[in-house]
């Protein structure tokens, strides 16, 4: 037997569509900047957005009121995140529709997250059993880290076995759940929600093969509406699901670079979509930053134009009783993702960023990254941090930059064996079981 044929199994499976490849590597950017902003909330709060630590060193203040809405941005990286999963799910049935396409999908999603949820979270609870969780409660008190919670511990193998069956049941109240709340960076809601609306795009998705494009994309635009309405993320997926149809089906990208058609005195004019597009985002940014540096206690605002179908405030019409430690779906994310999307979308040497080879890599690699490392930050990080400065006397800045190298040392062969040994071979394992039961 060839070698190439034993390695199968710890082989990604190949695109559905290498066009647009540009996608994961956009992923892979996403995973570096969820590694900065784990990073830096736990070692630098005060330089992350939206940090219980609103005090602290000058510099790292003007970071977060700077850099941080642009790079690590909690909001922005997980909106992006649930956004670019709606997008990229669909493509296999968009470019070549059939109902096996479909059933495919449907059933190994459940899979393909379920196994790599399954594993993180019960490597997460060992580590924390044999070593306890008390040096994170010392590190926050010796840093005043008022932005990081100390992991929950899941009870037993039966608790275990609930939070993973949680994370794929639940349908809102996503960061309540228990291997949320034991995920040590407590992103984990994330798949959740990625998970849930998976399920909206496989259904809305059935619709395009059959529908004339004009109408259904004015339907779908309504089905966005009303999901901001009622505050699902669904009006993120579905605006995702539109992009991914006019790309593919509408030929978006020849006529966005050719301009918005406007008539100005019976004359024709093409108005440049690139200035629509950055105005998008520059619309977006802007409230970032307004929330960010002059008026955070405007921050929620949008969040009470909304109906309320939870709770009591849903007698009172509008959504005046939410819960602000929630994750939201906000307006300011939403226009800086699709600026950008539609951006990306239209011109060649954007897309071609992406396709660069250590976006790519690390964008395949990105759930292994994204569920790798923030375990190996609350636990060699933090561990060697206060190993630097209580025993060997480092200074706050010298003992982070030495954690950050470490951290990253650590990380790279970490992700890339969780990857082979557990995300790819669950790839196949859904791949395999779906083939098993249609024979």
């Amino acid at each position: 037997m060839k070698l190439q044929d034993r390695l199968i199994p710890f082989s990604p499976q190949p695109t559905a569509l290498p066009s647009q490849d540009y996608l994961i590597g956009l992923r892979g950017l996403l995973a570096i900047q969820c590694f900065l902003w784990t990073f830096l909330r736990v070692f630098a709060p005060a330089a992350v957005k939206d940090s219980s630590n609103t005090d602290g060193p000058f510099e790292h203040i003007l970071l977060r009121k700077t850099l941080s809405v642009l790079f690590w941005n909690e909001g922005l990286i997980y909106s992006f995140f649930i956004f670019l999963s709606a997008r990229s799910i669909a493509i296999p049935f968009i470019n070549s529709p059939s109902s096996r396409l479909v059933a495919s999908a449907a059933f190994r999603r459940g899979i393909r997250l379920a196994i790599p949820i399954a594993c993180s979270v019960f490597f997460i609870q060992i580590i924390f059993l044999a070593n306890s969780t008390t040096y994170i409660s010392e590190f926050s008190a010796l840093t005043s880290n008022k932005s990081i919670s100390i992991p929950y511990e899941i009870p037993g193998a039966l608790g275990y076995i609930n939070s993973v069956f949680g994370v794929f049941w639940i349908s809102r109240d996503f960061a309540s759940q228990a291997a949320n709340k034991a995920f040590p960076s407590q992103q984990l809601w994330i798949l959740s929600t990625i998970y849930q609306q998976s399920y909206t795009i496989f259904m809305t998705m059935t619709i395009i093969p059959y529908t004339r494009p004009s109408w259904r994309v004015k339907a779908l635009l309504f089905f966005v509406l009303t999901a901001w309405w009622v505050q699902s993320w669904a009006w993120f997926s579905v605006t995702a699901l539109i992009i991914s149809d006019v790309v593919m089906n509408m030929d978006f990208s020849e006529r966005s670079r050719r301009g918005v058609p406007v008539n100005i005195f019976r004359k024709p004019f093409y108005f440049p979509s690139w200035i629509l597009y950055m105005g998008i985002v520059l619309g977006g940014l802007i409230m970032q930053y307004i929330w960010t540096t002059a008026k955070p206690e405007l921050k929620n605002g949008e969040l009470r134009v909304h109906t309320a179908i939870y709770g009591d405030s849903a007698r009172k019409g509008l959504n005046t009783n939410f819960d602000p430690t929630q994750p939201q779906a906000r307006a300011d994310n939403y226009l800086v993702i699709v600026g950008c999307i539609l951006m990306l979308e239209t011109y060649e040497w954007v897309q071609n960023i992406f396709t660069w080879g250590p976006f790519l890599a690390l964008g395949r690699r990105s759930l292994a990254f994204f569920l790798m490392q923030s375990t190996i930050i609350y636990t060699a990080g933090i561990k060697l941090y206060l190993h630097l400065r209580t025993s060997q006397g480092w200074s706050d800045g010298g003992a982070g930059t030495m954690c950050l190298f470490v951290c990253l040392l650590v990380t790279i062969p970490a992700v890339e064996i969780f990857y082979r040994i557990v995300d790819v071979p669950s790839q196949w394992l859904a791949k395999g079981a779906f083939d098993w039961i249609r024979e």
